[in-house]
């Protein structure tokens, strides 16, 4: 049994080592390690190595606590003197058991080694550093060690892919800035890398910010334009003023006053439009998730929620959660200022949004909460309980998960679930589709 295990754990250290050092895959080691994995219970995501230790650890919580110490030195493990010949003999019994703990141990510590040390050649992403560097500081657990300051062999890779980024220098001088074109790419980039800018660089990020949020801006406008706010109050006598004379109902009402003889249409009562509308303003209090994966959602929604606050009588909140929530409502009606303030990445920490935004529902049927995540969440369970009581207090609850120009996002099946059970089906794809929702809601 020894043995079979441990030809086990060499051919995961075999793919490691023609992934390092070929980047290409082996169809014959990538089966075989693909079958040890599934046999031995951990995920396929392990063997991948685009996927981040993050996403990993955000779907399959229980490798969390393995994770830690895992490359580290073993401790000292030395026998005591006059150890029980019987304790031999169950020590042999429990060889097999602890050849197949190897096994698992070598799958996790070749993911660990494969997503910190294959960094590939060419450009890299603002978005490939930023996993790059939470995989670190996994990695950084894994030996013992608290993540942080990466110095030696790590920080020379890192100090690798901040170079071949090379936005830097182009955010630098003024004319090459000029000629990029803002969209939701470089956008993210510039949102991950702007605590790392400074004079001439920041400058130049802000404006290309500017620049995109104004542009999205023009196209939802578009979209939500034709909103009209509010419910009429039957009431709230009209006004008797001219602008508000209902010409038809007052012809229609006075046509037994009509005189054939004269042809003429004798009016003996006014009818007047009534305008008048609900004074309390709707509530709209828009989550949004900041971690990594939602930037599209996250920006469009910034902006999206500006464009409703600007509209009378609708009073927009916004919070923004990864591991912590931050209200960002004093400053919703500036996306550009909200998106400077947000922090991009990290894990997701649904409860924490909810102790902040729950206390904005006062009046809950007046009110609408989206939800915007791809419902990942450490706390799965407690978070949708607690969607569920927003539900029931009578607030409408939009759970999003996405809105983009297009395409769709990978959502957590068990929250899509149980949310289209409940009556409150995830939306995503484009957009249009959150517009029309909230517009239903408003008018």
């Amino acid at each position: 049994m020894t043995n079979h295990h441990e030809n086990r754990r060499q051919v995961l250290y075999w793919r490691l080592l023609a992934r390092l050092f070929d980047g290409q895959e082996q169809a014959t080691l990538e089966r075989a390690s693909m079958s040890i994995v599934d046999d031995i219970g951990l995920p396929a995501a392990v063997l991948d190595p685009s996927v981040s230790i993050d996403t990993v650890v955000q779907r399959f919580p229980e490798l969390a606590e393995e994770l830690p110490g895992l490359l580290a030195p073993p401790a000292d493990t030395d026998t005591e003197a006059g150890t029980a010949p019987d304790e031999d003999d169950t020590a042999d019994a429990d060889a097999g058991q602890v050849g197949a703990d190897e096994v698992r141990r070598a799958a996790l510590a070749a993911k660990l080694l494969l997503n910190i040390f294959a960094t590939g050649s060419g450009e890299v992403s603002a978005t490939q550093l930023a996993g790059w560097q939470s995989d670190a500081g996994w990695y950084q657990q894994a030996c013992g060690a608290q993540p942080g300051r990466r110095d030696g062999l790590l920080g020379t890779i890192e100090a690798d892919l901040v170079r071949r980024m090379r936005l830097r220098e182009v955010l630098a001088d003024p004319a090459l800035a000029r000629q990029l074109t803002p969209s939701m790419s470089l956008i993210e980039q510039l949102l991950r890398d702007k605590s790392n800018l400074s004079g001439v660089a920041l400058a130049n990020a802000k404006a290309l910010i500017r620049r995109f949020v104004d542009e999205v801006a023009e196209v939802l406008k578009t979209q939500v334009q034709q909103t009209s706010v509010g419910t009429i109050d039957r009431s709230v006598p009209p006004k008797r003023v001219f602008r508000n004379l209902d010409l038809d109902r007052t012809i229609w009402k006075n046509l037994p006053n009509w005189s054939p003889s004269d042809e003429r249409l004798y009016v003996d009562r006014l009818f007047y439009k009534q305008t008048a509308k609900r004074t309390t303003p709707a509530r709209m209090i828009v989550v949004v998730d900041q971690s990594g994966s939602m930037v599209d959602a996250m920006v469009n929604c910034t902006i999206l929620a500006s464009i409703f606050a600007g509209l009378p009588k609708v009073d927009v909140h916004l919070v923004a959660y990864d591991t912590r929530a931050l209200d960002l409502t004093p400053w919703v009606h500036d996306p550009f200022e909200v998106l400077l303030r947000t922090q991009l990445g990290g894990g997701t920490d649904g409860m924490a949004a909810l102790e902040l935004a729950r206390p904005k529902i006062v009046d809950p049927r007046n009110t609408v909460m989206v939800w915007i995540s791809d419902f990942y969440e450490w706390k799965s369970q407690e978070v949708f309980d607690g969607l569920q009581a927003v539900h029931r207090s009578g607030a409408k609850l939009i759970p999003v998960g996405s809105v983009s120009s297009g395409g769709q996002q990978s959502v957590n099946p068990w929250f899509r679930q149980r949310l289209k059970d409940q009556g409150t089906p995830v939306l995503s794809g484009h957009v249009r589709k959150l517009v029309v929702e909230l517009k239903n809601f408003l008018t």
